[in-house]
């Protein structure tokens, strides 16, 4: 059993994301999906969405919500999918490299992926002074 990955964002974002993840890793070492909600969407049909995306996924050992902007309408929807009934973790600022982090460490528990979320979209985050 693993963790799930669900990938909640504005349109268009998480799909690319997972998408160029694939490009770079091949076949994905985790369970992923992406809800995308819309710009004016009715909030209770994105909900819906995500608590079916999340009942897919999980496999016994929670699942990891992965969102683009914290306080935007995603991250906020994400707050609400505790009551989903398995256990579920929100890493807010999702990135390319935060995803790739991710799915690097399959192996980790939910708790450990968290840390490794935010480590990767810390560490890729680089100014070049050149």
């Amino acid at each position: 059993m693993s963790v799930g990955v669900l990938v909640m964002t504005h349109p268009h974002v998480g799909p690319g994301l997972l998408s160029a993840a694939r490009g770079v890793l091949g076949p994905l070492p985790l369970k992923t999906a992406a809800v995308e909600v819309g710009f004016g969407e009715a909030t209770d049909s994105a909900l819906v969405r995500a608590n079916a995306a999340i009942r897919e996924l999980e496999q016994g050992e929670g699942v990891l919500v992965l969102t683009d902007l914290y306080g935007a309408t995603p991250s906020n929807l994400a707050g609400k999918l505790a009551n989903v009934g398995c256990r579920i973790r929100r890493v807010s600022g999702l990135s390319l490299p935060m995803l790739l982090r991710v799915m690097n460490y399959p192996e980790q528990p939910i708790d450990e992926l968290v840390g490794t979320a935010t480590a990767g979209a810390r560490n890729g985050v680089v100014v070049d002074h050149g």
